[in-house]
């Protein structure tokens, strides 16, 4: 089986995704360092050098890459790939995936990032003020992409440790 997790930036698809991998003993694939390993370029350095149209061609062409990949895994995505190049269908028409949305409200998002904002480049120049208009669009425009998710769980104040449980009980996985 292999679990692709999707949502917006802060979500935990990676710290949830390592977390589950490790527990279930599957490979855990994060696609953003996928996308760097093979292009041998930061994604920053990507949108900087080559542009959003090509990060997100080859971001499509890596995620089919990875799902053709036979072997269990977790899988997360980056915030935005859900949005482009039909690659929700990609990961729903694998007869072996399953898509899992990370929902958080809007005010649990908005908080995370501004507690992170050094570390997301997205929105590392705005200004507190700001950060909650910037959520709420984004997450306005994501959502019909997200929700074409087979599963939604809801992570608002519920730790990382009891998601991962409540994955694995979703497909009677190895207890966490």
């Amino acid at each position: 089986m292999k679990i692709v997790l999707l949502g917006y930036m802060a979500s935990g698809k990676s710290s949830i995704g390592k977390l589950l991998a490790k527990k279930l003993n599957y490979q855990f694939i994060d696609l953003d360092d996928y996308i760097i390993e093979k292009e041998k370029m930061t994604i920053s350095e990507i949108f900087k050098v080559k542009g959003e149209i090509y990060f997100r061609n080859i971001e499509n062409k890596y995620l089919k890459e990875v799902i053709l990949k036979g072997e269990k895994y977790i899988l997360a995505l980056g915030g935005g790939t859900p949005c482009y190049a039909n690659n929700m269908e990609v990961i729903n028409s694998s007869k072996d995936s399953v898509s899992i949305y990370l929902q958080g409200s809007t005010s649990t998002m908005i908080k995370r990032l501004i507690k992170k904002k050094s570390k997301r480049p997205l929105i590392a120049s705005l200004g507190d003020d700001k950060i909650p208009e910037f959520v709420a669009k984004h997450l306005f425009e994501r959502r019909p992409f997200y929700e074409q998710a087979k599963h939604t769980i809801k992570i608002d104040d519920v730790k990382k440790k009891e998601i991962a449980k409540k994955i694995s009980k979703l497909f009677k996985l190895n207890k966490l």
